[in-house]
C-alpha cells in the first residue's frame, strides 16, 4: 500500500515542519549569505503541499513570504534553488531524513530534490521540494 495524503498530512502537521524549519532560522541564512539577515527580502517556512500516491513523493514547498519595505522579486532568481540545495542552514538533506523518519511504518528515504522558484499568492513564492519514499520489504 502507498502513502496516503491524509495520513501524510496529519503526521506533517504545522508544528512538526516548524519543528525542522523554526522561525528565525531564515535570518541565519540571511546572515550567513549576506553577512546581515537586515538584507534578507522574505521570511521562509516549510509546508506541506501534497502527495503523489503513485510515486510516494511527498511534496513540501519552502514558503517565501515578502518582508514589509522589501522587494521579494528583486532577490529571487533562479540561483536561489542551488543555494537552498546545498545551504548548511537551510539543509534539505537532513529535513528529508527526518521527514522519512517522521512516516516510519517500513518506509526510508530514497531521494529528494528541489525545484524552482514558482509563484504562489500575492507576495509569496515556493521553492518545491520532493521528496520520495520506498518501502522496505519486510
Amino acid at each position: 500500500m502507498g502513502l496516503n495524503q491524509n495520513q501524510v498530512k496529519t503526521l506533517l502537521d504545522d508544528d512538526f515542519l516548524a519543528s525542522l524549519f523554526p522561525p528565525g532560522r531564515d535570518n541565519e541564512f540571511f546572515d550567513a549569505l549576506y553577512g546581515g539577515s537586515e538584507d534578507g527580502a522574505f521570511d521562509i517556512s516549510l509546508i506541506f503541499y501534497g502527495v503523489r500516491e503513485q510515486t510516494d513523493e511527498i511534496i513540501l514547498a519552502y514558503k517565501l513570504t515578502e518582508r514589509p519595505g522589501k522587494c521579494m522579486a528583486c532577490s529571487l532568481t533562479t540561483g536561489l534553488p542551488p543555494v537552498f540545495r546545498r545551504h548548511p542552514i537551510i539543509n534539505v538533506a537532513g529535513t528529508a531524513e527526518k521527514l522519512a523518519e517522521r512516516i516510519g511504518d517500513g518506509w526510508t528515504l530514497k531521494d529528494y530534490d528541489i525545484g524552482q522558484t514558482a509563484p504562489y499568492a500575492p507576495k509569496i513564492n515556493i521553492i518545491p521540494f520532493f521528496i520520495r519514499l520506498t518501502r522496505l520489504l519486510s
